[in-house]
């Protein structure tokens, strides 16, 4: 790809930054519209997490296949098409005249969203080879990342409030138009020098993994722990991961290489991605509906609530970025992890959504460790990988984003359905959130631990060792 002027990188930039928040806005922006689809589309709690999880399951289920397609047929192509199917995708949402296809579409959303991620990042490695500046440009990334998770409550519920839950799809149609058009005219093509084969046993491995796992924690509470549906998709899950560890060291270019998980900043990084996005799926879940549902609050009361969180992380995350390229990602990880477990021993000990004088700090804290967690997670996912890897590690750290997404909802959605009486939903509902805000307490202590361990002298120097094996081993 030719060397492009400044100008023209940094609108290149602004074109995938827009991609990716529509993308991730709408991990988000369906949360605060829950309760108005429970109510019009008569749907249970587990129905509530099917029409988040179908998005962020079928996202990381597919985020690797379309990197390593973008690479080998064309990154512009795959990310326009991308742009088409979720633009889509979002029409057919808000026409959805049920809970089922409403997830169905989400479904299609989600396959137009797995095109626009991992190419996205791989047209950002590929424009800005400088490193400094590519740091800059992975930092402003990781903000805009930041910046619509946390805003997506405040704007659902401005949405669902003043026009109705249908309207929040309606936002991405004129973004993801002009995204495709500026593509069009103003991204240059671009394909791997040697692009990596296509690896559909692996590929139908992790969705199996993933589907079979994601099914199983849901509809526990439902079916029953030793129920023979959930038992058989369980045994499918961990078939599906042991064949996974057993075959994908065994192709040449699997879709998962399992020797990155050598260098210990990238495996930090996935550990913390999902925690991180898993704390934030399960925080927004629960704050949704206790605002809602047992506080009795308007959505746009309920995302107002919210707004905290939201500006914090607004200012954090580009902060975050800044850091990350002056002075490395260990920082913004501790201070995202101290935050994030703060502000859920705040809610899981002293029952902070139950005051208001501890409601507001602990969103705060919260909003600041979410802020500051992505930009360090997406750098020190790509940094000290050779350029033509570069993309296939911001797939996995995108992936690990949304597998964190949907076992935060799933797990944290399962604990509450398991503990509510519906007849006695508002008494029942403080005492079945209590273990999930421990959960969600222990996913922020771990963000921090792993943090603390894997930005040092010495997991730098096996991001080092793990540079120079791979750069040998794909040398002709």
């Amino acid at each position: 790809m030719p060397e492009l002027s400044r100008r023209r990188r940094m609108l290149v930039l602004a074109i995938c930054c827009m991609s990716l928040l529509i993308v991730s806005l709408d991990n988000t922006v369906l949360n605060v519209a829950l309760p108005s689809l429970q109510r019009e589309l008569h749907a249970s709690v587990s129905g509530l997490q099917w029409t988040i999880d179908a998005y962020t399951l079928v996202l990381a289920s597919l985020l690797m296949l379309s990197g390593s397609t973008a690479d080998r047929i064309g990154r512009r192509r795959v990310f326009k098409t991308g742009l088409v199917i979720f633009t889509l995708g979002s029409l057919l949402c808000s026409l959805a005249p049920n809970l089922e296809l409403l997830i169905a579409f989400r479904m299609v959303q989600a396959v137009g969203g797995s095109m626009l991620n991992p190419v996205a990042m791989s047209i950002i490695t590929n424009t800005f080879t400088e490193p400094a500046e590519r740091a800059r440009a992975i930092g402003a990334w990781g903000a805009t990342i930041g910046v619509s998770l946390s805003a997506g409550p405040v704007i659902g519920g401005v949405l669902v409030e003043t026009v109705g839950w249908r309207s929040i799809f309606w936002i991405n149609i004129p973004v993801g138009i002009t995204a495709l058009l500026l593509t069009w005219r103003y991204v240059p093509e671009s394909r791997a020098a040697k692009p990596r084969r296509p690896d559909p046993i692996g590929q139908l491995l992790v969705i199996g993994l993933l589907g079979a796992m994601t099914y199983a924690i849901i509809e526990t509470p439902r079916s029953g722990l030793f129920s023979p549906v959930i038992v058989t998709f369980a045994v499918v899950a961990v078939l599906s991961l042991i064949g996974l560890l057993l075959y994908e060291p065994r192709r040449y270019e699997p879709l998962i290489d399992l020797r990155f998980f050598r260098s210990a900043p990238f495996s930090g990084a996935t550990v913390i991605a999902v925690c991180a996005s898993g704390a934030l799926g399960g925080f927004l879940f629960l704050n949704t509906l206790y605002l809602q549902n047992v506080r009795g609050l308007a959505a746009l009361h309920a995302g107002l609530f919210l707004l905290p969180m939201a500006a914090v992380t607004f200012i954090c995350a580009p902060l975050s970025g800044r850091l990350v390229g002056s002075r490395g990602p260990r920082l913004p990880l501790l201070i995202a992890g101290i935050g994030m477990t703060v502000s859920g021993v705040l809610f899981a000990a002293f029952s902070a959504d139950t005051n208001n004088w501890l409601l507001f700090p602990s969103y705060v804290l919260f909003g600041i460790g979410f802020g500051m967690v992505n930009a360090p997670i997406t750098n020190t996912a790509v940094s000290g990988m050779p350029r033509s890897q570069a993309g296939v590690a911001a797939s996995v750290a995108s992936t690990s984003r949304q597998i964190g997404q949907t076992l935060g909802v799933a797990v944290v959605g399962s604990v509450l359905a398991s503990g509510i009486v519906t007849s006695r939903y508002k008494q029942t509902f403080e005492t079945a959130a209590h273990p999930a805000w421990w959960i969600i307490t222990g996913a922020g202590g771990i963000v921090l631990a792993v943090g603390l361990l894997t930005s040092g002298t010495w997991a730098n120097g096996t991001a080092r060792r793990n540079a120079r094996r791979l750069e040998t081993a794909s040398a002709p």
